[in-house]
Parts: structure tokens; C-alpha cells; sequence
């Protein structure tokens, strides 16, 4: 594969993109963390392509296999992401392509990158956003619980003693 070749503007630019403007606009150090979440929504969005018949259903079986197995790279470290390739998007559909072929250029159907970020980033969030809820729920039985009440309350005693004391 050439240097470029599997960029989204490959074949607009005669020459290969400079380093330091790869690494600039590189997202993937960040981004990197929503794998599962745009894992998911391929896996959807292949789905649907094979339900309205744009991919056979071998190819859609071909297509989440290698989702899933591109999943378990990342899960068990052995995924080797690229900021050459910009964002988690691109090394995912660049991993998939390079494991079962050109069908994998399928999955991009009917799908903007734009498309994609943002149900990455919805998905994710919603995710994310539980994790909190549930810390939150922690926090707030902490609060309520008697025993921990009973530590506060002589907290404030030995805190309100020493101030009274430095009078």
C-alpha cells in the first residue's frame, strides 16, 4: 500500500502528506478510545446494508467477522494503531480491508465519515455517560449511608473543636 494510498483524498494530492501535518491532525491518540462504540455502529450499518440488499449476506457475515476479530486485536493489545491513519475510523477500515479484502471497502457505503463520528460520539457518550450515572449513585448512598453521616458528624465536632480552640 502506498503512503497515501488509503487516506480519504488519496490520488487528489501528487505529493505524500508531511509528517508533521500527520501527526497535527492525527485524532487517533484520542479517538482511539471509542473502538467498541465504532465497532458497533459498523456492525449496524453493515446489517442494514445486507437487510436493504447492498451486501449479500456472506459479505455482511464476512465483514462483522472481521469487525470482531479487529475488536479482540484491540481488546487483547495486539492492534497496532497508525496515526498515519488519522482516527480510529480509518485504522479500523483499514484493518478490515487489509484482512478480508475489498469487500471491506463495502461497509463505507451509504455512510459519510461525518456520518460516522457522530454516532461514534453518541454512542460512546451514552456509554460514558452511565459510568457516571453510576458513580454518582455511589456517591449519593455514601452520603445517605448512617455510618458514613456518624463519621461526617464527628469530623465537623473535632473540626468546629479546633477552631474554638485557636480563638
Amino acid at each position: 500500500m502506498s503512503q497515501d494510498s488509503d487516506k480519504p483524498w488519496a490520488g487528489r494530492f501528487n505529493e505524500p502528506t508531511d509528517a508533521f501535518v500527520e501527526a497535527f491532525t492525527a485524532s487517533v491518540g484520542f479517538d482511539q478510545r471509542m473502538y467498541k462504540q465504532d465497532i458497533a455502529g459498523s456492525i449496524a450499518h453493515a446489517t442494514m446494508l445486507a437487510k436493504v440488499g447492498v451486501l449479500t449476506d456472506d459479505e455482511c457475515k464476512l465483514i462483522v467477522s472481521g469487525l470482531k476479530k479487529i475488536e479482540q486485536d484491540i481488546n487483547n493489545g495486539s492492534f497496532q494503531w497508525s496515526t498515519r491513519l488519522e482516527d480510529v475510523h480509518m485504522n479500523i477500515e483499514s484493518r478490515l480491508t487489509d484482512n478480508i479484502g475489498t469487500v471491506g471497502k463495502k461497509l463505507h457505503t451509504g455512510r459519510s465519515r461525518n456520518d460516522q463520528v457522530a454516532t461514534d460520539i453518541r454512542l460512546y457518550l451514552r456509554d460514558e455517560i452511565q459510568l457516571i450515572l453510576a458513580e454518582l449513585k455511589r456517591l449519593q448512598i455514601a452520603l445517605i449511608d448512617p455510618e458514613t453521616r456518624q463519621r461526617q458528624k464527628h469530623m465537623r465536632v473535632f473540626y468546629s473543636s479546633l477552631s474554638s480552640t485557636r480563638s
